[in-house]
C-alpha cells in the first residue's frame, strides 16, 4: 500500500464555478496509483468542492443562482468583517462541504460520465484557492 500528498493552486475569477477535474487526474496521474482513494480537500472556508454534471453549462449556472437564493448577500449577518459577501460564502461552503472522496480505479478516478471535480469561489473577489490532495491505495 502506497500514499501520496500533494496540493493543487487554483486561481479563481470570484464567485462561481471552477471545473478542476483535469488537474487533479494530471496530478492522479503522476502518482501511479492504480487502484485506491482519492480525497481532495479544500483548504478556506469561503470555498468549496462539488461533484456535478460538466456537460451543460447551464447546470453551473443553475447552481450558482440556487446557491446565491439559499445563502444571499444580506446586512441581517453578523458576520462581515470583510464585507457582505463574507458570511453568505461561509454559508455556501456549508452547504456544499470542503472534502471529496473519489475511488480510483484503473489509475482513474471512478466519476460518471457526465461527472466533473468543481471549486465553488463563493466570495466576490478573485482568489487563489489551494486544494489538497491525498491518494491512498496500489
Amino acid at each position: 500500500m502506497r500514499q501520496a500528498v500533494g496540493e493543487i493552486a487554483v486561481a479563481t475569477r470570484g464567485a462561481g464555478l471552477v471545473e478542476i477535474t483535469r488537474e487533479v487526474a494530471a496530478w492522479l496521474d503522476g502518482e501511479a496509483i492504480a487502484t485506491g482513494l482519492l480525497t481532495v480537500f479544500c483548504r478556506h472556508t469561503s470555498a468549496s468542492l462539488l461533484i456535478n454534471e460538466n456537460a451543460a453549462p447551464a447546470v453551473r449556472r443553475d447552481l450558482e443562482r440556487w446557491l446565491a437564493r439559499v445563502a444571499p448577500e444580506s446586512r441581517d449577518y453578523e458576520h462581515d468583517d470583510e464585507g457582505p459577501d463574507d458570511m453568505p460564502a461561509h454559508l455556501r461552503s456549508v452547504l456544499t462541504g470542503v472534502s471529496l472522496s473519489i475511488p480510483v480505479a484503473g489509475g482513474r478516478m471512478v466519476l460518471g460520465t457526465w461527472q466533473g471535480v468543481y471549486l465553488a469561489e463563493h466570495r466576490a473577489a478573485p482568489h487563489r484557492r489551494r486544494v489538497a490532495l491525498h491518494v491512498i491505495g496500489e
